[in-house]
C-alpha cells in the first residue's frame, strides 16, 4: 500500500465514488492518516449500541459516522464542481497550493 502524501483536507467536499454510498457528497469530518480513512459527513452511518454511564441516563443507540477508504473518494472543485484529481501548483510570492487538474483553479488559499 503507498504511503504517498494526501490530498485531502479537513472540510473539503468530496464525492464518494465507491461502495454503498456511491453518488453522495459530503465535508471532510476527520482524516485518519496512519490508517488512510477518512470520516465523512453523513456517510457510512452505523448505529452504536451506547450503555447508560450512570443510573439515571439510560442506555441508547446512538448513529454516527464510520470512517471510509480514502480511496473510496474524490475531491470536488469548488470552481467546475465536479470531481477532480489535483496537483500542485507554485504562485507568485513562492507558496505551494494545490490546483484542480481540470480547470487549473486553486483549491485552498495558500499557507503564511
Amino acid at each position: 500500500m503507498g504511503q504517498g502524501r494526501l490530498q485531502l483536507r479537513v472540510n473539503d467536499k468530496v464525492e464518494v465514488i465507491a461502495g454503498k454510498d456511491k453518488g453522495r457528497v459530503g465535508k471532510v469530518l476527520k482524516i485518519e492518516k496512519a490508517e488512510r480513512r477518512v470520516v465523512v459527513e453523513r456517510i457510512n452511518m452505523i448505529k452504536k449500541h451506547q450503555k447508560s454511564r450512570d443510573p439515571n441516563q439510560p442506555g441508547q443507540i446512538v448513529e454516527r459516522e464510520s470512517s471510509i477508504d480514502i480511496s473510496n473518494v474524490m475531491l470536488v472543485c469548488p470552481e467546475c464542481a465536479e470531481t477532480v484529481r489535483t496537483g500542485s501548483k507554485v504562485l507568485d510570492d513562492g507558496s505551494k497550493v494545490r490546483a484542480c487538474k481540470k480547470c487549473q483553479a486553486t483549491i485552498e488559499t495558500p499557507k503564511k
